[in-house]
């Protein structure tokens, strides 16, 4: 019957397929292997699930340390609720990020890309680390380029507990290096002057990197961003949190815009959203978390938030993390809490956004 139709309505169709199910349908018969294999079905594809529910990528911190699973909510029901064990090679390593369809690795003595859906994997170059040094990793894909890069911000551990942090000083001043998927080696951009927050909240929107900077005794956190093309940074305008400025929060993105996610006094959070990209005058503080929370919740002693925003369905539901061992859907419109009981997560895990895709490396 498919043999039947154009090759471009063909397309369509498949364009509009759960990645799962994609994936799965490769091995229907040899011509369907060779479209779903293909860029152009690749690139359609990925259109249409920048639209759709993401899949959710878990990475175990449990007793089996870096075991791997994903949930596609895109292909979610009821009677599917259980997670899928990445099947790639990612011992030892570290999440840093996903971006466009493909998720990058860290293990100290190698950074490697894969899309863990295809099972595709590239060996980066060696990054060349000096004895005591610290690094953040960043991951993102260019629109404009049509490239993917990693970014490395690295700074020298202290030698000891009584040295601190000044921005002027070349000692602690952290510096940059770059790789573009593809290149053969990592290019130095140079130096920069801010510290970043650790655990790292790093977040990729409109082509550009995010991340809180750790505050001074009389500066503020601030909200830097690197651009992917540019190669630059810049301080993206936040909302006027009043005296939360020197609080931590976190970003996240929830259908394609910045949020700020602020933990708040009902021990849930208040949740900022940047409806024009960089443009201060933008900020909304579009959702208030909190009030009636979960019964399993009150059983817990908190001074604060331990929620985590996760990502936004095209319901309009959030998926909220708590404590990074379970999970609940807020419906912001009648203010109610349902927990998501998902089979096969570890007892403690991270979680990552990523939108499944054919992309090649």
């Amino acid at each position: 019957m498919m043999d039947r139709l154009p090759h471009d309505v063909i397309l369509e169709i498949l364009s509009r397929l759960p990645i799962t199910t994609l994936v799965q349908s490769k091995s229907v018969c040899r011509s369907w292997r060779s479209i779903i294999g293909g860029s152009l079905l690749a690139n359609k594809h990925l259109l249409h699930m920048a639209e759709n529910d993401p899949c959710i990528i878990f990475q175990s911190h449990s007793l089996i340390q870096n075991q791997y699973y994903f949930v596609d909510f895109a292909a979610f029901s009821e009677g599917n609720k259980s997670l899928k064990k990445i099947q790639a090679s990612t011992m030892h390593a570290t999440l840093v990020g996903s971006s466009n369809g493909l998720l990058c690795f860290d293990n100290i003595s190698q950074i490697h890309t894969c899309n863990p859906l295809t099972g595709d994997l590239v060996e980066l170059p060696k990054l060349a680390r000096n004895p005591g040094e610290l690094g953040i990793l960043g991951f993102g894909f260019s629109p404009t380029k049509k490239e993917y890069k990693v970014v490395e911000i690295a700074y020298q551990r202290r030698r000891f507990r009584t040295e601190s942090y000044h921005p002027a000083s070349n000692s602690f001043q952290p510096w940059v290096r770059i790789l573009t998927l593809g290149g053969s080696q990592w290019r130095s951009l140079g130096m920069v002057s801010y510290k970043f927050v650790r655990p790292i909240s790093q977040v990729i929107v409109s082509g550009r990197l995010h991340w809180i900077t750790q505050p001074g005794i009389i500066m503020n956190n601030r909200v830097i961003s690197f651009d992917l093309t540019a190669e630059q940074f810049q301080e993206v305008p936040q909302p006027d949190y009043g005296t939360l400025n020197k609080q931590f929060y976190e970003l996240v993105v929830l259908r394609g815009h910045l949020c700020a996610a602020v933990p708040n006094a009902s021990l849930g959070l208040d949740i900022w959203v940047m409806k024009e990209y960089n443009v201060k005058e933008s900020w909304v503080k579009e959702f208030i978390i909190g009030g009636s929370l979960p019964e399993e919740i009150h059983s817990i002693p908190a001074t604060r938030s331990e929620f985590r925003a996760v990502c936004r369905f095209r319901s309009g539901e959030i998926l909220l993390e708590h404590r990074s061992k379970s999970f609940f859907l807020y419906d912001p419109v009648n203010e109610k809490f349902e927990n998501l009981v998902l089979k096969g997560v570890p007892n403690w895990s991270k979680t990552v956004v990523h939108v499944g895709s054919l992309v090649s490396i």
